[in-house]
């Protein structure tokens, strides 16, 4: 296997993670690769906002891995700041090779770098080797998540 280089995504990056959010029965049903306009708007405002990091993971010039890193300043823990991992995918073809781990623990050290207090995510209940795959990186499932779609 090649070097890898975990970098900011750009333009070109959109097809490859969009169609990784696709490559899965939950992602095939709420994604749309065939249309990247909603895509490419949501990445001119990621990058935007200098909370929002949106990471691709690179091999050989193939994007292969994805995910995005929220940094929430608050009020609650005493004003700390937490940092929230989302849409965390990686191409089938790597799954299993430690990539993944390589991507969370980018995640839990940029987080350092920024002072945060917390790491947290959520996955979805129906993904059990996800949760397995967290609980072994040291992520502990101490809260229930509730979502509205609107």
């Amino acid at each position: 296997m090649g070097d890898l280089e975990i970098r900011p995504a750009v333009t070109d990056d959109v097809p490859a993670i969009v169609a990784m959010l696709a490559d899965d029965p939950l992602g095939a049903q709420r994604e749309s690769p065939d249309d990247l306009t909603p895509y490419l708007a949501a990445l001119e405002r990621l990058s935007d906002d200098p909370n929002q990091n949106l990471v691709v993971a690179v091999r050989d010039g193939r994007v292969v891995g994805t995910l995005q890193l929220t940094i929430i300043p608050g009020l609650s823990r005493k004003g700390a700041t937490r940092s929230v991992i989302e849409g965390v995918r990686i191409h089938a073809d790597e799954r299993g090779s430690g990539l993944g781990t390589k991507l969370i623990h980018w995640a839990i050290d940029e987080s350092r770098r920024q002072n945060c207090q917390l790491v947290q995510l959520t996955s979805d209940a129906t993904r059990t080797d996800a949760r397995r795959f967290y609980e072994r990186l040291g992520f502990e499932a101490s809260h229930v998540g509730f979502k509205l779609p609107l």
